[in-house]
Protein backbone atom coordinates (compact mmCIF):
# COMPACT_ATOMS: atom_id res chain seq x y z
CA UNK A 1 0.00 0.00 0.00
CA UNK A 2 1.42 3.60 -0.91
CA UNK A 3 1.87 6.19 1.40
CA UNK A 4 -0.94 8.04 -0.02
CA UNK A 5 -3.43 5.14 0.32
CA UNK A 6 -2.19 4.68 4.15
CA UNK A 7 -2.99 8.70 4.88
CA UNK A 8 -6.25 8.53 2.93
CA UNK A 9 -6.98 5.93 4.70
CA UNK A 10 -6.17 6.91 8.46
CA UNK A 11 -8.25 10.06 7.82
CA UNK A 12 -10.97 8.64 6.34
CA UNK A 13 -10.57 6.18 9.93
CA UNK A 14 -10.15 9.11 12.16
CA UNK A 15 -13.13 10.48 10.90
CA UNK A 16 -15.04 7.48 10.57
CA UNK A 17 -14.38 7.79 14.78
CA UNK A 18 -15.17 11.24 15.23
CA UNK A 19 -18.70 10.56 13.49
CA UNK A 20 -19.21 7.52 15.56
CA UNK A 21 -18.53 9.06 18.77
CA UNK A 22 -20.89 12.22 17.92
CA UNK A 23 -23.62 9.54 17.01
CA UNK A 24 -22.97 7.46 20.22
CA UNK A 25 -22.38 10.61 22.64
CA UNK A 26 -25.38 13.02 21.64
CA UNK A 27 -22.64 15.30 20.45
CA UNK A 28 -23.20 17.39 17.15
CA UNK A 29 -21.56 16.16 14.30
CA UNK A 30 -21.01 18.81 11.84
CA UNK A 31 -18.79 16.52 9.34
CA UNK A 32 -20.54 17.48 6.37
CA UNK A 33 -20.23 21.08 6.90
CA UNK A 34 -23.66 22.48 7.79
CA UNK A 35 -24.64 23.57 10.81
CA UNK A 36 -28.21 23.26 10.66
CA UNK A 37 -30.86 22.32 8.15
CA UNK A 38 -34.44 22.65 7.77
CA UNK A 39 -36.08 20.95 5.50
CA UNK A 40 -40.00 21.66 4.33
CA UNK A 41 -41.19 22.54 7.38
CA UNK A 42 -45.28 23.74 7.47
CA UNK A 43 -46.80 25.26 10.83
CA UNK A 44 -50.51 26.43 10.54
CA UNK A 45 -52.54 28.06 13.35
CA UNK A 46 -55.95 28.06 13.30
CA UNK A 47 -55.73 28.10 9.22
CA UNK A 48 -53.15 30.22 8.79
CA UNK A 49 -50.08 29.14 7.63
CA UNK A 50 -46.96 30.69 9.21
CA UNK A 51 -44.49 28.28 7.71
CA UNK A 52 -45.33 26.61 4.26
CA UNK A 53 -42.66 23.63 3.42
CA UNK A 54 -39.71 25.97 4.36
CA UNK A 55 -36.25 24.89 3.71
CA UNK A 56 -32.68 26.60 3.97
CA UNK A 57 -29.30 25.43 5.82
CA UNK A 58 -26.70 27.47 7.93
CA UNK A 59 -23.02 26.12 7.43
CA UNK A 60 -20.62 25.77 10.27
CA UNK A 61 -19.17 28.88 11.67
CA UNK A 62 -21.80 30.98 8.80
CA UNK A 63 -23.19 34.59 9.22
CA UNK A 64 -26.59 34.43 7.73
CA UNK A 65 -29.19 37.67 7.94
CA UNK A 66 -33.06 36.76 7.43
CA UNK A 67 -35.12 39.49 6.16
CA UNK A 68 -38.91 39.71 5.37
CA UNK A 69 -42.03 41.52 6.53
CA UNK A 70 -44.18 41.26 9.56
CA UNK A 71 -45.84 37.74 9.52
CA UNK A 72 -43.34 36.07 6.65
CA UNK A 73 -42.08 33.51 9.65
CA UNK A 74 -39.24 34.14 10.92
CA UNK A 75 -39.95 34.30 14.38
CA UNK A 76 -42.42 30.61 14.10
CA UNK A 77 -39.30 29.84 11.96
CA UNK A 78 -36.99 30.37 15.29
CA UNK A 79 -39.66 28.66 17.56
CA UNK A 80 -39.13 25.40 15.74
CA UNK A 81 -35.36 25.74 15.53
CA UNK A 82 -35.39 25.90 19.55
CA UNK A 83 -38.55 23.57 20.10
CA UNK A 84 -41.17 26.06 21.34
CA UNK A 85 -43.53 25.21 18.96
CA UNK A 86 -43.19 21.61 17.06
CA UNK A 87 -43.79 21.84 12.90
CA UNK A 88 -46.76 20.08 11.09
CA UNK A 89 -44.57 18.82 8.78
CA UNK A 90 -40.86 18.61 8.16
CA UNK A 91 -37.85 17.92 9.43
CA UNK A 92 -35.26 20.43 11.40
CA UNK A 93 -31.57 18.82 11.98
CA UNK A 94 -28.44 20.04 13.92
CA UNK A 95 -25.49 18.95 12.15
CA UNK A 96 -25.43 15.96 10.48
CA UNK A 97 -27.21 13.61 13.49
CA UNK A 98 -29.49 15.66 15.96
CA UNK A 99 -33.19 15.88 15.70
CA UNK A 100 -34.04 18.51 16.92
CA UNK A 101 -37.74 17.96 16.60
CA UNK A 102 -37.22 15.07 19.16
CA UNK A 103 -35.77 17.47 21.81
CA UNK A 104 -37.41 19.21 24.62
CA UNK A 105 -36.28 23.26 24.79
CA UNK A 106 -33.61 22.64 27.07
CA UNK A 107 -32.37 19.97 25.36
CA UNK A 108 -31.45 21.81 22.59
CA UNK A 109 -30.07 24.63 24.28
CA UNK A 110 -27.92 21.37 26.06
CA UNK A 111 -26.98 20.42 22.39
CA UNK A 112 -25.48 23.69 21.48
CA UNK A 113 -28.70 26.16 20.21
CA UNK A 114 -28.89 29.23 21.90
CA UNK A 115 -31.45 32.00 21.21
CA UNK A 116 -31.78 35.51 21.82
CA UNK A 117 -35.52 37.17 21.99
CA UNK A 118 -35.91 40.88 20.55
CA UNK A 119 -36.51 41.97 24.25
CA UNK A 120 -33.31 41.68 26.09
CA UNK A 121 -33.74 39.40 30.01
CA UNK A 122 -31.09 39.94 32.25
CA UNK A 123 -31.31 39.92 36.06
CA UNK A 124 -31.33 43.29 36.61
CA UNK A 125 -31.05 43.57 40.48
CA UNK A 126 -27.52 41.31 39.89
CA UNK A 127 -24.36 42.74 38.47
CA UNK A 128 -22.95 42.10 35.35
CA UNK A 129 -20.44 39.56 36.46
CA UNK A 130 -22.83 37.73 38.65
CA UNK A 131 -25.23 37.77 35.65
CA UNK A 132 -22.33 35.86 33.68
CA UNK A 133 -21.27 34.07 36.32
CA UNK A 134 -24.74 32.75 36.87
CA UNK A 135 -25.15 31.61 33.19
CA UNK A 136 -22.21 30.04 33.68
CA UNK A 137 -23.63 27.38 35.97
CA UNK A 138 -25.15 24.14 35.48
CA UNK A 139 -27.75 25.00 38.14
CA UNK A 140 -29.56 27.73 37.16
CA UNK A 141 -31.00 28.81 41.24
CA UNK A 142 -29.33 32.12 41.85
CA UNK A 143 -28.49 30.78 45.17
CA UNK A 144 -27.10 28.03 44.36
CA UNK A 145 -24.37 29.45 41.87
CA UNK A 146 -23.88 33.10 43.56
CA UNK A 147 -22.42 30.30 46.69
CA UNK A 148 -20.50 28.40 43.99
CA UNK A 149 -16.68 28.99 44.12
CA UNK A 150 -15.06 30.11 40.75
CA UNK A 151 -12.50 27.98 39.51
CA UNK A 152 -9.58 30.30 37.43
CA UNK A 153 -10.78 29.09 34.58
CA UNK A 154 -14.21 30.06 34.68
CA UNK A 155 -13.00 33.74 35.80
CA UNK A 156 -10.70 33.54 33.22
CA UNK A 157 -13.82 32.96 30.19
CA UNK A 158 -15.53 35.77 32.54
CA UNK A 159 -13.25 38.06 31.87
CA UNK A 160 -12.97 37.27 28.34
CA UNK A 161 -16.74 37.22 27.52
CA UNK A 162 -16.93 40.47 29.65
CA UNK A 163 -13.99 42.26 26.96
CA UNK A 164 -15.80 40.67 23.73
CA UNK A 165 -19.31 42.51 25.20
CA UNK A 166 -17.83 45.81 25.56
CA UNK A 167 -19.09 45.97 29.50
CA UNK A 168 -15.15 45.18 30.91
CA UNK A 169 -15.71 48.54 32.87
CA UNK A 170 -19.27 47.58 34.00
CA UNK A 171 -18.43 44.47 35.73
CA UNK A 172 -19.79 45.46 39.13
CA UNK A 173 -22.39 47.74 37.85
CA UNK A 174 -26.20 46.47 38.61
CA UNK A 175 -27.76 45.57 35.26
CA UNK A 176 -30.42 47.52 35.89
CA UNK A 177 -28.38 50.42 35.50
CA UNK A 178 -27.24 49.62 32.03
CA UNK A 179 -28.45 51.41 29.10
CA UNK A 180 -30.17 49.18 26.62
CA UNK A 181 -28.05 48.31 24.22
CA UNK A 182 -25.22 47.62 27.24
CA UNK A 183 -28.29 44.83 28.34
CA UNK A 184 -28.55 43.55 25.30
CA UNK A 185 -24.86 42.81 24.90
CA UNK A 186 -24.82 41.11 28.44
CA UNK A 187 -27.55 38.93 27.28
CA UNK A 188 -25.56 38.24 24.35
CA UNK A 189 -22.94 37.61 26.62
CA UNK A 190 -24.67 35.17 28.88
CA UNK A 191 -25.74 33.33 25.83
CA UNK A 192 -21.77 32.72 24.85
CA UNK A 193 -20.93 31.38 28.60
CA UNK A 194 -22.47 28.17 27.23
CA UNK A 195 -19.99 28.21 24.69
CA UNK A 196 -23.36 27.25 22.19
CA UNK A 197 -22.64 26.26 18.61
CA UNK A 198 -25.45 28.05 16.81
CA UNK A 199 -26.74 31.80 17.74
CA UNK A 200 -30.46 32.20 16.76
CA UNK A 201 -30.50 36.21 17.59
CA UNK A 202 -34.15 38.27 17.12
CA UNK A 203 -33.64 42.02 16.27
CA UNK A 204 -30.77 42.23 18.28
CA UNK A 205 -30.38 46.33 17.49
CA UNK A 206 -34.20 47.42 17.74
CA UNK A 207 -34.06 50.18 20.23
CA UNK A 208 -30.13 51.12 19.97
CA UNK A 209 -27.87 53.81 19.25
CA UNK A 210 -26.50 53.97 15.86
CA UNK A 211 -22.98 53.54 17.93
CA UNK A 212 -24.35 50.79 19.65
CA UNK A 213 -25.79 49.44 16.73
CA UNK A 214 -22.18 49.45 14.81
CA UNK A 215 -20.79 47.77 18.05
CA UNK A 216 -22.70 45.43 17.76
CA UNK A 217 -21.91 44.63 14.24
CA UNK A 218 -18.20 44.21 15.18
CA UNK A 219 -18.97 42.13 17.83
CA UNK A 220 -21.39 39.40 15.45
CA UNK A 221 -18.49 39.51 12.96
CA UNK A 222 -16.04 38.75 15.52
CA UNK A 223 -17.94 35.64 16.53
CA UNK A 224 -18.60 34.28 12.62
CA UNK A 225 -16.45 31.59 12.25
CA UNK A 226 -16.55 30.25 15.77
CA UNK A 227 -20.09 30.24 15.98
CA UNK A 228 -22.87 29.88 13.78
CA UNK A 229 -25.48 33.06 13.44
CA UNK A 230 -28.98 33.28 12.38
CA UNK A 231 -30.34 37.22 12.22
CA UNK A 232 -33.06 38.13 12.13
CA UNK A 233 -33.30 42.23 11.50
CA UNK A 234 -35.45 44.59 9.78
CA UNK A 235 -32.58 46.97 9.93
CA UNK A 236 -31.00 46.86 6.04
CA UNK A 237 -28.07 49.46 7.26
CA UNK A 238 -27.30 46.87 9.99
CA UNK A 239 -27.69 44.22 7.41
CA UNK A 240 -25.68 45.98 4.93
CA UNK A 241 -22.34 45.99 8.33
CA UNK A 242 -23.17 42.60 8.28
CA UNK A 243 -22.72 41.31 5.05
CA UNK A 244 -20.45 43.55 3.96
CA UNK A 245 -21.44 42.99 0.21
CA UNK A 246 -20.46 39.21 0.16
CA UNK A 247 -22.82 37.49 2.82
CA UNK A 248 -25.78 35.39 1.76
CA UNK A 249 -28.80 37.11 2.75
CA UNK A 250 -32.41 35.42 3.12
CA UNK A 251 -35.58 36.64 2.25
CA UNK A 252 -38.81 34.96 3.54
CA UNK A 253 -42.47 35.90 2.91
CA UNK A 254 -45.59 34.03 3.55
CA UNK A 255 -43.56 31.13 4.96
CA UNK A 256 -41.26 30.52 2.47
CA UNK A 257 -38.15 31.47 0.64
CA UNK A 258 -38.83 34.22 -1.61
CA UNK A 259 -35.11 35.17 -2.70
CA UNK A 260 -31.55 34.59 -1.35
CA UNK A 261 -28.57 35.97 -2.08
CA UNK A 262 -25.97 38.88 -1.76
CA UNK A 263 -28.10 41.72 -0.03
CA UNK A 264 -27.78 44.00 -3.51
CA UNK A 265 -28.85 41.21 -5.66
CA UNK A 266 -32.26 40.06 -3.05
CA UNK A 267 -32.63 44.11 -3.00
CA UNK A 268 -32.60 44.51 -7.45
CA UNK A 269 -35.20 41.46 -7.28
CA UNK A 270 -38.82 42.97 -8.11
CA UNK A 271 -40.77 40.52 -5.92
CA UNK A 272 -38.50 41.45 -3.19
CA UNK A 273 -38.98 45.67 -3.78
CA UNK A 274 -43.09 44.38 -3.85
CA UNK A 275 -43.54 42.54 -0.95
CA UNK A 276 -40.74 44.32 1.23
CA UNK A 277 -38.21 46.41 0.73
CA UNK A 278 -41.10 48.85 -1.77
CA UNK A 279 -43.51 49.38 1.11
Amino acid sequence: MTPDLMEAGARALAAHQARSRAYASDEVYFGQGVALYVDEISVSFDGFKALNALSLTIDVGELRCIIGPNGAGKTTMMDCITGKTRPDSGRVSFGSNIDLLRLSEPQIAQAGVGRKFQKPTVYEQLTVFENLELALKADRRVRAALFHRLSPVQRERIGEVLELIHLEHEAQRSAGLLSHGQKQWLEIGMLLMQDPKLLLLDEPVAGMTDEETERTAELFLSLEGQHSLVVVEHDMKFVDQLTQGRKKVTVLHEGSVLAEGLLSEVQANEEVVEVYLGR
